[in-house]
């Protein structure tokens, strides 16, 4: 029976940010991973000979990591080679309107001013500004706090700040918001659709969400390798100060004693004790009794009715015409609200909005010959209860191909150039969720409240990833493992406070404690050639 300080299940960006904070503090960690490779939903695949990235393509807020890798007495700039682009993205429309929006704000206003007319150049001036205001009010008091709720929330931010928690405009849907900023019915379309970054809906998410615009303005990066190289990266960071990692292995229970956390039991039957235990899931697993029945009552399960988005996703090897194309691209539907509709029905839809990610494209640098792609269109996540047939996943397949032609754009590819993934293949790859890519979906005035935050009921239980506070995206679900590692450190320090007080001094021993070895497939060291790739399933 092998023991560890603390145990870390899954190898998403939480656990992995959680991971190398603990272990530079001098905690002996273990991650454990059932898949053969580190990243979680920021995955790849073989496609074509080719390895396509299969999961977030867009990193932003670069400045959380230069944290995470100064805290454990590293350079994320050594680590992880990137550059800022200066073009975010390209947007198309059917009628054939195109927009780029720029890391640089008054080349937007230009942009927008020439598409749209010069009053909704300065709309979207007035909207950055807000969008800012927003993420101030929220970015310290909010996002970066173990979860909090409306009273802490303003209590935290004092009298004298209600204003700007008034500004935030919880109660008005972003769809709503945007409407009555703009005009220009493609540019309400096109910034309403920040929600589905946190896999909501703009019909019924918070007007809040407009942050999600003043986030991205501030910087976008294209990481050489693509985002899986980040995972790597952090992984490398912990295995550096002594974290352990066991791939191939999935944790079949948490077993709890006496109303705590006391060890995980693996697939294998071997059990593992420990201190601590940090679990990088989707909550729903964990209360749905994925990790036995003791440990179901640390979190509630998500609701069906209040998941967030799921996707149909394409991975392609395939060369592209008749359509200039930048790295981050969005195809528009002709009605928007349709086609949430359709999703809010349970259904695909039949006039998808489509996004695709031109992975060899540099900022304005077009690539030549067969190229790798990933294309994304939004879905319910229903794969554990209505999965999509294979003639509907075809029919989408075919919508999405026409909605990419109206706009010039054509894709072809070989036979193995091709991979498809649906939220049946999603339910499968992150169990009890249906599919839903971003947890619980922050819809009404609350709804951003609602997520778990880093502990649980189960004392020694924490929870790290997209699913949990502070929200989905890669840079967030980081920014969970650290919240988390900071609730786990400072129960810690409550603990020894209180067995000091209640025990005569005592000579305590020196040095660190090492873990024990296991027996687990180990993979070092962490880097891009030498972790396998996922199992082909986008």
């Amino acid at each position: 029976m092998a023991t560890h300080d603390v145990v870390i299940i899954g190898a998403g960006m939480g656990g992995l940010a959680a991971a190398a904070l603990l272990a530079a503090r001098g905690l002996p960690v273990t991650v454990i991973e059932k898949e053969p490779t580190v990243g979680g939903k920021i995955r790849q695949i073989p496609v074509g000979g080719q390895m396509v990235a299969a999961g977030p393509t867009v990193f932003t807020m670069r400045s959380l990591f230069e944290e995470l890798f100064d805290d454990c007495g590293a350079n994320f700039a050594d680590a992880v080679p990137e550059r800022q682009v200066s073009t975010l993205a390209r947007h198309a429309w059917a009628d054939g309107g195109q927009l780029d929006l720029h890391a640089d704000r008054a080349a937007s206003v230009d942009a927008i001013s020439a598409f749209a007319g010069a009053e909704e150049g300065r709309a979207y001036a007035a909207f950055a500004a807000e969008s800012a205001r927003i993420w101030s009010t929220l970015d310290g008091a909010f996002l970066r706090r173990q979860k909090t709720d409306p009273i802490r929330l303003t209590l935290r931010l004092g009298l004298s700040r209600l204003g700007e928690l008034q500004a935030i405009r919880p109660y008005q849907t972003l769809w709503s918001a945007l409407a009555g900023q703009f005009k220009d019915p493609r540019l309400v379309q096109l910034f309403a659709r920040y929600a589905t970054y946190c896999g909501c809906s703009p019909f019924k998410a918070p007007a809040t969400l407009m942050l999600i615009a003043h986030l991205e303005s501030c910087g976008v990066w294209q990481v050489d390798g693509g985002l899986h190289r980040v995972a790597v990266a952090v992984a490398e960071l912990a295995e550096r100060h002594g974290a352990r990692f066991r791939f191939g292995t999935a944790v079949s229970e948490i077993i709890v004693d006496r109303g705590r956390a006391t060890a995980v039991r693996l697939e294998t039957g071997e059990r593992i004790e420990a201190a601590q235990i940090v679990a990088n899931c989707d909550p729903s697993a964990i209360g749905s009794g994925l990790f036995g029945s003791a440990a179901s009552r640390a979190v509630r399960p998500t609701h069906r009715a209040k998941r967030s988005l799921s996707a149909m996703a394409w991975a392609l090897v395939a060369e592209a015409n008749g359509f200039a194309l930048e790295h981050h691209n969005v195809f528009f539907s002709g009605n928007y609200r349709r086609e949430f509709d359709d999703i809010a029905s349970g259904r695909i839809p039949t006039d998808p909005t489509v996004y695709v990610c031109a992975q060899d494209h540099g900022d304005s640098t077009a690539a030549k010959g067969p190229q790798r792609f990933q294309i994304i269109v939004n879905a319910p996540a229903t794969g554990d209860h209505q999965p999509p047939t294979e003639p509907e996943i075809d029919q989408c397949e075919s919508a999405m191909l026409n909605s990419l032609r109206s706009s010039g754009l054509s894709l072809r590819w070989k036979p193995d150039g091709h991979a498809r993934a649906s939220p049946t293949d999603y339910e499968r790859l992150f169990p009890s969720t249906g599919g839903a890519l971003y947890g619980r979906a922050s819809h009404g005035p609350v709804g951003s409240f609602l997520r778990p935050g880093s502990r649980t009921r189960i004392a020694g239980l924490y929870l790290a990833g997209g699913a949990t506070h502070p929200g989905a995206g890669v840079p967030m679900a980081a920014l969970s493992g650290r919240l988390a590692s900071e609730a786990l450190l400072q129960d810690r320090a409550k603990a020894a406070r209180a067995s000091m007080s209640k025990s005569r001094p005592a000579a305590m021993p020196g040095g660190m404690s090492t873990p024990s070895q296991t027996t687990g497939a180990m993979a070092s060291p962490l880097s891009p050639s030498s972790v396998p790739s996922s199992p082909p399933i986008m």
